[in-house]
């Protein structure tokens, strides 16, 4: 059921080609009806603005914008929207990214089968340690986002533990986040420290940062941190760069990319592969 799912907030950017496409995917990846939050942090243009409102007009998804009457710290903003959510469940989606079919039901089950998950992240082709095909690396977008959707929902849905989780697009179990706190907006400026900071304060609760093996949401390109931001997560998490490292090193996550990778080849030569060219929310041919 939609009513399910979590909700998506969109925290709004400056580039208004990048919005454009992240929203003409959200429209046609997502369930009719999903609640989607669009956040203006008093980012967006007169043409992003357009660009907005005409997809208010016409999407099927229950959808909101706000902007922001001053500009504030991208992590500021986003906890202004994370605690207006209260204890819901959400997915924060990148401004750049581009969701593929059955992105969110999947991130939602990934929640649903572990109560001990608090964040999950889908691959990504720019998504650093969930990155797919190769880890660490940037890579086009998949060129067949409705195959490579089909092969990601027919893998074993086992869950591994990520370093933290990822910004191209991340569900954040509600009481989780609480219970940390949500973001350090007083440490961190950029989404992309103060998300690792709070992957690894709740790791530290005991909860889990899990890659959804099931979803994919590609991207244009890695997120970044602001000024100062990296030299504050060094001060308050040491051993972060070491165990980053270590990771990238011994890629546990190996085995789960040749599997996709392998899945997707046998869809691809499957002669039934048409069936999965189709739209969200229409019929395969």
């Amino acid at each position: 059921m939609v009513s399910d799912l979590p909700i998506v907030l969109l925290p709004l950017g400056a580039d208004e080609d990048a919005l454009d496409a992240c929203l003409a995917a959200l429209e046609s990846a997502t369930p009719a009806g999903t609640r989607v939050w669009l956040g203006d942090g008093a980012q967006a243009g007169p043409r992003g603005i357009a660009i907005v409102e005409r997809w208010l007009q016409r999407t099927r998804l229950q959808a909101e914008y706000t902007r922001r009457g001053q500009p504030v710290a991208e992590s500021a903003h986003l906890q202004e929207m994370l605690h207006a959510c209260g204890d819901a469940d959400v997915v924060v989606l990148s401004p750049d990214a581009q969701p593929l079919p059955g992105w969110l039901p999947q991130l939602a089950a990934c929640l649903a089968r572990d109560a001990a998950i608090a964040t999950a992240t889908p691959w990504c082709n720019a998504g650093e340690t969930a990155a797919w095909p190769r880890l660490g690396e940037i890579s086009p977008a998949p060129p067949e986002p409705a195959l490579t959707a089909q092969a990601c929902a027919a893998m074993p849905p086992r869950h591994p533990e990520l370093p933290a989780a990822v910004g191209h697009a991340v569900a954040l179990r509600g009481s989780a986040r609480l219970r940390a706190g949500g973001l350090d907006t007083a440490s961190f400026g950029s989404w992309y420290a103060a998300l690792t900071d709070l992957s690894l304060r709740l790791s530290g609760l005991g909860w889990r940062n899990a890659l959804c093996e099931t979803a994919f949401v590609a991207r244009l390109g890695e997120g970044g941190p602001a000024d100062g931001d990296l030299d504050a997560l060094a001060a308050r998490w040491p051993a972060w760069h070491s165990r980053l490292a270590a990771f990238l090193m011994h890629d546990p996550l190996a085995e789960a990319r040749a599997k996709l990778l392998a899945l997707h080849g046998q869809l691809r030569d499957s002669p039934q592969h048409d069936l999965f060219g189709a739209p969200a929310g229409e019929a395969g041919p």
